[in-house]
């Protein structure tokens, strides 16, 4: 699925990377637990956080996400939509809470880790 089309899934606004909407997202991870994230999402994943601290895109760069979408409408502090564009990591936020995201995306066919690993 393409970035563009999370946006638009997830009425989110884009923080960081709006030139980087094309790129594929082949699966979503929604977690606040940094370590869940480093285990379990796989490369090109979407990660859902409501934590809105630098580390987070620490942790995205390391695992090679796709893109971070912050939700309940959080927005992270310049010095980490900063980091962001410099990794090159696409940032959003949707007003929606995480449970909703990742339904809304799920019924629309971006899988989360367990069901990736099943399709791989």
């Amino acid at each position: 699925m393409k970035l563009k089309d999370i946006q638009r899934i997830l009425e989110a606004e884009v923080l960081a990377g709006a030139d980087l909407l094309d790129e594929d997202v082949v699966m979503a991870c929604g977690s606040d637990l940094m370590s869940d994230v480093l285990s379990f999402a796989k490369s090109a994943s979407l990660l859902l956080t409501g934590l809105i601290n630098p580390q987070v895109v620490r942790t995205a760069e390391m695992a090679d996400l796709a893109a971070i979408c912050f939700v309940r409408g959080k927005k992270p502090e310049q010095e980490t939509i900063r980091m962001a564009e410099a990794k090159n990591i696409p940032l959003l936020t949707t007003p929606l809470p995480m449970f909703e995201s990742c339904g809304r995306l799920w019924r629309q066919g971006l899988p989360g880790c367990s069901e990736y690993e099943k399709r791989g």
